[in-house]
């Protein structure tokens, strides 16, 4: 690597570790609302939250990488531009052309490696992101709260006066349940104190000195008794993991499937179609281009996205289209802007 590239990529790495680091924090961020939705009827621990953002992070850095690329390379080589460190740069021996080739080999190996991030690595962290809440919703216990309304046991409505923590575990306690799903019936359930069993691949509701009522026809029947269990199946199936040519072959049949695969793939390939973009777009007389440089970025990533959100349902068609034709867009921008000038 010659003194120049060097220099150069010092410099890159610089923004780009600058740039990486505030998408990455935001992008944790949404990630992190989505993982806490999921108490909203399972518990899980301070280390569990973690484990499940760690299944999410090839999705993190797909999208985080691609764009941190592009965005710190334009910026890098603007402000080379802009302090006349180009000039430099030009006079110790380098040219636009050495700067291409040297950068374009460089995306090819990023996007080599994002590739596998998108078709490996986030269809395994998928499958272990499924099976860690299915084995959660079996084992772990319901997150019921107490004095709160809306909260669900299988097809019972439950409200819970208070708990109480011993070494046997968590005790409910003032139960009322109401079942609206009971064919030309409703069907109450009191009790004074109930606890929440695993068993098996099922949780069991285990209620103790209490009254079931159930209104038929305006009827009112009363049942009393000492101890009832309501047991809710959970599924006994986990996904295979590793299982990844199967995850892709459902491409062909949920179109779901079929816009993940062209947007991932899509995403991944952005810094090698994007790289002659952010050469032409950083390389300037600073004089005369002051701020193109922002808003052709901006441009290039709204155009490029959009595009996949639009053919994004066809995967066999919107990935060479949309990866060529920017390719070659920005071969005509490079030859139109960089190649006729320096």
């Amino acid at each position: 690597m010659s003194r120049v590239n060097k220099y150069l990529l010092f410099n890159f790495l610089g923004t780009f570790a600058s740039l990486f680091s505030t998408l990455f924090l935001i992008m944790s961020i949404v990630f992190f609302i989505q993982i806490a939705r999921i108490t909203s009827y399972i518990e899980i621990s301070f280390g569990e939250l973690f484990k499940l953002y760690s299944f999410m992070l090839p999705r993190v850095l797909l999208f985080v990488v691609p764009i941190a690329f592009f965005v710190s390379l334009a910026m890098t080589l603007f402000r080379l531009s802009k302090e006349n460190e180009s000039i430099v740069i030009f006079t110790l021996g380098g040219s636009p052309n050495k700067i291409a080739r040297f950068f374009l080999a460089f995306s090819a190996l990023l996007s080599a490696a994002l590739l596998v991030v998108a078709i490996v690595m986030i269809p395994i962290a998928a499958q272990l992101n499924a099976n860690f809440i299915d084995y959660k919703k079996t084992v772990a216990k319901l997150n019921l709260k107490p004095t709160q309304f809306g909260q669900k046991f299988s097809d019972w409505m439950v409200y819970v006066g208070s708990e109480s923590e011993d070494k046997n575990g968590t005790t409910y306690k003032d139960i009322v349940m109401f079942n609206p799903f009971v064919k030309d019936s409703q069907r109450l359930i009191t009790a004074k104190n109930a606890k929440i069993i695993n068993v098996g691949q099922s949780v069991e509701l285990s209620l103790n000195e209490g009254k079931m009522y159930d209104i038929r026809d305006e009827i009112y029947h009363q049942s009393n008794f000492k101890s009832m269990k309501i047991r809710t199946a959970q599924s006994e199936e986990m996904s295979d993991v590793g299982s990844i040519k199967e995850y892709w072959m459902e491409a062909a049949s949920s179109d779901k499937r079929r816009k993940d695969l062209s947007t991932y793939v899509l995403v991944a390939l952005f810094p090698l179609a994007s790289t002659l973009f952010a050469i032409s777009l950083g390389i300037v007389t600073y004089r005369y281009e002051k701020g193109m440089v922002y808003v052709g970025t901006f441009g290039v990533l709204f155009g490029y996205f959009t595009l996949i959100m639009l053919f994004s349902s066809k995967p066999a068609l919107a990935i060479p289209l949309i990866f060529f034709v920017f390719l070659l867009a920005g071969v005509l921008l490079y030859k139109a802007k960089i190649t006729r000038r320096y």
